[in-house]
């Protein structure tokens, strides 16, 4: 009877214990990590894929205990792809602290519409697409895990130069921010490089349907590639209708059409297409294929590279988190300024100005596939 009651008390103990560490857990304090971009709309894809890439990264580190003692929160905003929306969303949650980073948006000019806010509230803000240049220079609070278009247009220049073998270029380009900033930054890339020559710049409205007149224009210039200054809603509709006049017109662009999108919607007529990505699904990187396959698991897709960029971005503030083990932004910003990030993008730093340093591949569509050709 004396050992039974022994064994018992040392399982009551055992029981006890065990509540203990299960009650801690479920006491365990959140914090926030933001995400605002288009979740509806024709850019929703976009914004979509970095909310699940967001809350990816944070299941990762929630499952192995979370941050810093922390678990991971991540909520969510749809800007509508709206600056004015965008800026209402940065007032909200500047005010919330326990939202101690935020990442976003999807276009330069809606981001820039809402940096301000972050930079004034102390607000950590990392842009996993923004490349207008001057979208940092609201402040030290602002970074970019992308790269200024120079940087990224001058590994679009080399495609067209080493891949395409193209000399004669024409540049169509989006009456955006972005759009027209991009513009006059290829032209001076353009400019600079003796292998090649602009002859002629068209513009077109941001999704526009009919582009008659820019392909008239392009084919009585006689040019031999057209590097399109756009998002997927430009480039596909345009290349389509080129190339059922000219299936041999070179094509170009940037890294947001790293997507699966672009092949589903342009089919045989986007073949031969052009352009630089930091990040590559194909890569034999088990980190690669984890989230890959982990964000197929949750979409039934795979992410493009501004969701792989978004992905890091998570990352690089889910570290800050549990080194400085605290919901302080100014020491997260002080974190993220000097970190050294190894992600599925590769090797992330900043710069002084909160610029990312990137290294691009060069990617082709070949037979219905993104190839690395490099």
């Amino acid at each position: 009877m004396k050992n039974m009651k022994k064994r018992f008390g040392l399982l009551l103990a055992a029981w006890l214990l065990v509540s203990l560490f299960v009650g801690l857990a479920w006491a365990q304090e959140t914090v926030k990590i933001a995400v605002y971009a288009p979740l509806t709309g024709e850019h929703a894809e976009h914004g979509q894929s970095f909310r699940v890439s967001a809350e990816l990264q944070a299941e990762k580190w929630n499952q192995r205990g979370g941050a810093g003692g922390f678990q991971i929160v991540v909520v969510a905003f749809d800007d509508k792809n709206s600056g004015e929306e965008a800026a209402t969303i940065a007032e909200r949650v500047a005010e919330d602290m326990d939202i101690v980073a935020i990442i976003g948006s999807y276009t330069s000019g809606v981001s820039m519409a809402a940096t301000p806010t972050f930079q004034e509230a102390g607000l950590p803000n990392i842009s996993a697409s923004a490349s207008h240049p001057d979208f940092t220079k609201a402040g030290n609070y602002i970074f970019r895990n992308n790269t200024v278009i120079s940087v990224e247009g001058a590994g679009t220049l080399r495609a067209v130069d080493e891949v395409l073998s193209a000399k004669r270029i024409g540049l169509l380009s989006i009456m955006t921010d972005w759009g027209v900033a991009t513009a006059e930054i290829m032209k001076g890339l353009i400019e600079g490089n003796p292998n090649v020559t602009l002859v002629i710049h068209e513009t077109c409205l941001d999704g526009s349907d009919d582009y008659s007149t820019p392909i008239a224009n392009f084919r009585a210039a006689d040019v031999e590639a057209v590097i399109v200054v756009g998002m997927h809603n430009t480039f596909v509709p345009f290349a389509r209708q080129y190339r059922q006049q000219d299936p041999n017109i070179g094509l170009a662009a940037f890294a947001n059409l790293y997507d699966q999108q672009v092949i589903n919607l342009g089919g045989s007529l986007v073949e031969g297409t052009v352009f630089p990505v930091a990040y590559f699904n194909e890569s034999d990187d088990p980190v690669v294929i984890e989230y890959r396959d982990a964000f197929y698991a949750a979409i039934a897709r795979y992410p493009s590279s501004l969701a792989a960029q978004a992905y890091d971005a998570a990352g690089i503030i889910c570290e800050a988190i549990d080194n400085i083990r605290s919901k302080d932004r100014a020491d997260i910003r002080d974190y993220i300024a000097k970190i050294r990030y190894s992600g599925v993008g590769g090797e992330i730093i900043f710069d002084p100005e909160g610029e990312a340093q990137k290294v691009f591949m060069i990617i082709q569509i070949q037979d219905g596939k993104f190839v690395n050709v490099d």
